[in-house]
């Protein structure tokens, strides 16, 4: 059995790995000045992007939540997986053979995850070779009749499983798996005597994660002596959990992301429909209605911020079957409306058809007219709970009001919900003065309010600063760049500090130097600056980070992972060396001038005749700093033109 990972392997996939890839799967993200890339951050919910990636750094940190790591940090928090499981993933990735310091050397198994992926996999395989048998007519007549083709099905994976309890099972334990890893994977079920294949005679499609990997299977009854459940999909496992996945979200995640959309369709077939008629942002549920984990896996792919700019929303469709079931699915998805930013639609098509039947009957332009048809989810609501009532009669009509009224009173645009106020009125032969108190009263009574209560604790410690400053080490993480006040001269010593962390070879070591006596209004700022000059020698080094969190205190580390991530305001690789070097220069030269102003103050107070060795020794200092002045003026010219 193989132990720890050699040290050096971890350090080497770590730097072959771009962080930017790997996030890229599961976050849309946008350049954010050189070197610097920003998404929405997917660990928690947020409307406007504060999620920051530096491919050349190697690390996230999200400004909103905190979150912070490297790539593997990403993949073990993202994915759920050891530390160990994360590099070997990462690895795998790029095709690196890992070293163990304890046992028989490299090992391509690699980890628990890996072997229940590579199982599901290998099922996947075996399904699809089983689809041109002659036991799989049924399947095959299933998908002609749908408007599948063979080429339909190799394109989606979907394979046939055989009328067997044992044949699947047989053929992975011939690939090397283990029944353990078998059953952990949800391929076979524990029986009384023995494991025996879960899904039998049945329709397969493969479910994969947003990667790509196969982690489990929809099946869908055939045979008119399976008394199972119409569809029967893996159960959960260590890989699955269908709160969290989308059916087709690997194939559609990158025109999600390009398109600004995602099409939620109820069934498999649905969405080989929706992208065989060309609306490649189809997916489905696995089992289960579209939730709050469904929602937080969709939102970075569709950058759903909270932008003012309308033409920077997505748009979420969902269609729905028209019976009583389709109409329940409805409203358990305007439950979660809030919490997009994106602007949420219902497409229902005519004669009750699903996307796939639509196809069938009219062709693929019918499938795109549903979804370019599509109705806005508020009105969709307020209409289904106006159908409710006979709106023929006053009472009918006060009852679809009271109805309706927290509907519009729910719309978090107040220009939109006054619209909605008036095609209500509309809908219902109302005033509008009357609709419009209906609701504002559904409003205030779900109007709720929030007490912010800060804990007290002891005198915090402090750390005393290279310039002899003490300043307050708090028991609890600081909570970064929002603690600083927000005025010209604080920010000017964050951007400072910021060049400093992030571009030391630009900034210099003789400048650092000079910036190392600077007095700062941020005390805060000035710790992670001393961790900046003591590491001076070690700039360019691949650790430079690492050395920077091990200098400073505990509580400071935060800050320093947010001044590393925070992005510079520079277009170009040159631009940005010289904003580094000309706003460390900023800071120094507003530190002489402060020097300056003081020494002519002593200057001023000395006595003439009874202090000439001092004045004598002020005015030197005073030429000093000129001196000093005019050489930061003469680099930073050369720099310019360089």
């Amino acid at each position: 059995m193989a132990g720890r990972i050699a040290r050096n392997d971890i350090d080497e996939v770590r730097s072959r790995v771009n962080i930017a890839d790997v996030v890229g799967d599961y976050v849309t993200l946008k350049s954010a000045g050189v070197g610097s890339l920003k998404g929405l951050c997917p660990f928690h919910d947020e409307r406007s992007p504060s999620f920051h990636v530096r491919p050349q750094v190697g690390r996230y940190h999200c400004f909103g939540c905190g979150e912070d790591g490297d790539v593997f940090d990403f993949v073990i928090k993202q994915d759920h997986t050891t530390f160990q499981e994360a590099v070997e993933r990462m690895a795998a990735k790029i095709g690196f053979t890992l070293h163990y310091e304890e046992g028989d050397g490299p090992r391509t198994d690699y980890n628990a995850r890996a072997r229940l992926i590579a199982a599901n996999e290998a099922a996947q395989q075996f399904y699809v070779s089983q689809l041109t048998t002659a036991a799989a007519e049924p399947a095959r007549q299933f998908l002609g009749e749908r408007g599948f083709d063979p080429a339909a099905a190799q394109h989606f994976g979907v394979g046939f499983a055989p009328k067997s309890y044992d044949a699947l099972r047989d053929h992975l334990r011939g690939r090397g798996f283990t029944i353990d890893e078998i059953v952990s994977a949800g391929l076979v079920s524990q029986g009384d005597r023995s494991p025996y294949d879960r899904f039998r005679g049945r329709l397969m499609w493969p479910i994969r994660d947003v990667t790509g990997a196969t982690i489990g299977f929809g099946a869908r009854r055939l045979l008119d002596d399976d008394k199972g459940p119409k569809y029967l999909n893996t159960p959960e496992t260590p890989i699955y959990h269908k709160s969290q996945v989308l059916y087709g979200l690997d194939l559609a995640r990158r025109d999600i992301s390009k398109q600004k959309q995602v099409v939620i369709v109820e069934g498999y077939t649905d969405v080989m429909a929706c992208h065989l008629a060309g609306i490649t942002t189809a997916v489905a549920t696995c089992g289960t209605s579209f939730g709050v984990d469904h929602i937080k896996v969709l939102r970075p792919m569709l950058g759903d911020s909270a932008s003012r700019d309308l033409s920077q929303l997505g748009n979420i469709v969902f269609t729905f079957d028209p019976d009583e079931a389709g109409q329940r699915a409805a409203s358990r998805a305007f439950a979660e409306e809030s919490r997009f930013a994106s602007q949420t639609y219902v497409a229902v098509a005519p004669g009750g058809l699903d996307p796939c039947d639509l196809r069938l009957a009219r062709g693929d332009a019918a499938v795109t007219r549903l979804i370019e048809t599509k109705r806005p989810m508020f009105e969709f609501i307020i209409r289904r709970r106006l159908a409710a009532h006979d709106i023929e009669t006053a009472e009918g009509r006060v009852a679809g009001l009271r109805d309706a009224a927290p509907v519009v009173a729910g719309i978090r645009d107040r220009t939109l919900a006054t619209a909605y106020t008036r095609e209500t009125a509309k809908w219902l032969g109302l005033d509008i003065p009357e609709v419009r108190r209906a609701v504002e009263n559904a409003r205030q009574r779900a109007g709720s309010s929030s007490n912010d209560h800060r804990p007290g604790g002891a005198a915090p410690a402090t750390h005393t600063g290279s310039s002899g400053e003490a300043v307050a080490v708090p028991d609890e993480p600081v909570a970064g760049l929002r603690l600083l006040p927000n005025d010209p001269i604080t920010r000017m010593e964050r951007d400072a500090v910021m060049a400093m962390v992030q571009q030391p070879g630009h900034v210099g070591a003789p400048l650092l130097g000079l910036a190392a006596a600077a007095t700062f209004s941020a005390p805060m700022l000035s710790v992670v600056r001393d961790a900046v000059v003591a590491n001076v020698d070690a700039i360019g080094a691949g650790d430079w980070l690492e050395r920077l969190l091990q200098d400073v205190p505990g509580p400071f580390r935060g800050l320093v992972q947010e001044l590393a991530l925070a992005p510079i305001p520079a277009r170009t690789d040159e631009d940005l060396a010289l904003y580094a070097r000309s706003i460390v220069v900023a800071l120094v030269e507003r530190d002489l001038l402060a020097r300056k102003a003081s020494l002519l103050g002593q200057l001023q107070r000395a006595d003439p005749n009874e202090q000439a060795d001092r004045r004598a020794e002020i005015q030197r200092q005073l030429v000093d700093i000129d001196a000093q002045r005019m050489r930061l003026r003469a680099d930073a010219e050369a720099a310019a033109n360089s």
